[in-house]
């Protein structure tokens, strides 16, 4: 081969050697130059391209680091045998599966929002850059299983000053989320086990579980949370709670129900408690009330927590903390499983927490939702002669339970009709009657003081 017509594009923003790279390496990929074919020499295709030897040099240079084409002594440049290479190419567009487009409102009282607008995008930037500025090897390197042992001291700090959970960074695990955290779980307390779940529930972790073969039962609420009583009754030996906000309905579990369920736990060896502590960040009424786990003196609390509610649901950082009991266990069965947080996302988040700005963003955020709750709280007032609100004191979410004759699905109906969501409470029951609720749920994190208060506006009017 003595040439190569490439049309050169001088104007372009991509260099002249990475043009003829590129020309080159695609008719080799395709087979329009075979095998074993001889280029042309840097001397003759730059004459015939009109460009300087050292452009071609440059493509050559690339396509040889490649393994595109090989240099033979006194002969030239040859194009190499390349079916062991790697060739990516770009994927040809395939039909889109056709799946069922959710329906979008003009106002969402999701009780799952977060408000990112309120994500701290400038520090999060300042700490990324500042973590890959240093040419640290170890960063990319496999981590702890557990998760580094510098971000589970953090969260240890963290969960001693603000929840009161006694623990070491020994007995903290770090995983991508809820889901990974209970599926490794599942794993520390093998098969067998009998999970009985509050109802209505947190459904996630009750549809999880069921997937993982496990029985489960459901327990009802008084207005103190689990009745321990039917607790009792059903034969579980691990009890799932949320005791500091019960989702859905908000109940905060006192004191005296929280040591009645934890003497539950201790009458039998193999009874455990898991305590899921989602979004014990936001309280507007009162003091915090201590993690469950502070109670624990027998080593019978598995403490659940997420930054996905107090940072971004986008970090998918979770943890748990397993009681001391269960350490050996873990050690012997699931130490094996790679952590599946990065180390730089550990070590960002860690910097996060040291360095105070978790703590400023958790207020600013707590006050933001203050706000919104306040807000929300006022603009029900109107509707308060055919309804009572309940879950109010914590969480980003409150219950309307309604006594003017209207069932829940009529609600949801008549404010999806004003382009307008609420969620049911019902879809948080598992074992309860759906057709008597008369319950609905209201979320207003991701909601501005103004939409909450034109769209409360607007479900009053169809609401009485």
């Amino acid at each position: 081969m003595n040439e190569l017509t490439i049309s050169l594009k001088s104007e372009s923003r991509t260099p002249l050697y990475e043009q003829i790279y590129d020309y080159i390496k695609n008719d080799i990929q395709t087979g329009r130059i075979a095998y074993g074919e001889k280029l042309p020499s840097t001397r003759s295709l730059s004459r015939h391209l009109e460009v300087s030897r050292s452009t071609v040099e440059l493509a050559y240079e690339q396509l040889l680091s490649e393994g595109y084409i090989e240099s033979r002594p006194c002969k030239g440049f040859f194009v190499s045998e390349i079916e062991e290479l790697y060739s990516i190419r770009r994927a040809k567009p395939q039909a889109e599966r056709q799946e069922e487009e959710q329906r979008k409102f003009r106002y969402d009282f999701t009780p799952n929002g977060v408000d990112l607008k309120s994500f701290p995008y400038n520090v999060w930037r300042k700490l990324s850059r500042e973590i890959l500025t240093d040419d640290r090897t170890e960063l990319f390197r496999s981590g702890n299983s557990q998760g580094e042992y510098g971000f589970r001291c953090a969260i240890c700090s963290y969960l001693y000053q603000a929840r009161g959970v006694n623990c070491t960074p020994e007995q903290v695990v770090v995983g991508a989320g809820n889901d990974y955290i209970l599926m490794l779980l599942s794993t520390v307390l093998g098969p067998g086990h009998r999970i009985a779940f509050e109802d209505p529930a947190y459904m996630q972790a009750y549809r999880l579980f069921r997937s993982l073969s496990y029985e489960t039962v459901s327990v009802g609420m008084d207005k103190n949370g689990m009745c321990i009583p039917e607790l009792a009754q059903t034969g579980a030996d691990v009890a799932y709670v949320t005791p500091s906000h019960q989702y859905p309905t908000g109940t905060v579990m006192p004191i005296r129900r929280r040591l009645e369920l934890l003497r539950w736990a201790q009458e039998r060896a193999e009874r455990y408690i898991i305590e899921d502590d989602y979004d014990s960040e936001f309280r507007y009424k009162g003091k915090p009330i201590p993690a469950l786990q502070g109670y624990d003196a027998d080593g019978k609390v598995i403490y659940l927590g997420t930054f996905s509610k107090s940072i971004a649901p986008a970090i998918r950082l979770s943890y748990m903390v397993l009681p001391e009991p269960l350490l050996d266990v873990y050690d012997k069965k699931s130490r094996f499983v790679n952590s599946t947080v990065s180390k730089v996302d550990q070590l960002i988040v860690q910097r996060f927490i040291e360095e105070g700005y978790y703590e400023r963003h958790l207020n600013k955020t707590r006050a933001l939702y203050k706000s919104r709750h306040d807000v929300l709280i006022e603009e029900l007032k109107p509707l308060l002669d055919i309804c009572t609100i309940s879950g109010e004191h914590a969480g980003v979410h409150l219950l309307l339970t309604f006594h003017n004759g209207l069932e829940e699905k009529e609600l949801v109906q008549r404010a999806e009709e004003k382009d307008i969501r609420v969620y049911g409470l019902s879809d948080y029951m598992i074992r309860y009657p759906k057709a008597t609720s008369r319950t609905v749920l209201l979320g207003y994190a991701n909601l501005t003081e103004e939409q909450i208060r034109e769209a409360v506006r607007i479900l009053a009017g169809c609401w009485k």
